[in-house]
């Protein structure tokens, strides 16, 4: 069955038995009300980039996250 984004980041993230569960998130969407981002952020989301973007904004995101992760 088909699932959005935000539900597999939900089920990855909550899901006890699926071993990947620490993979990033960069989130990319066209979604940028307030609610959405927030949304997202609680479900656990590394990073959020908001449509259009450019390739610095990916690259600078990624930077970001992986820095994150190796701490």
């Amino acid at each position: 069955m088909p699932m959005t984004g935000l539900q597999l980041l939900q089920f990855v993230r909550t899901d006890s038995t699926y071993e990947h569960k620490n993979v990033p998130f960069i989130m990319i969407t066209a979604e940028s009300r307030p609610e959405n981002v927030m949304e997202a952020k609680q479900a656990g989301v590394d990073n959020y980039i908001i449509k259009p973007f450019n390739a610095d904004t990916l690259e600078t995101k990624i930077k970001s996250v992986m820095t994150k992760k190796q701490r």
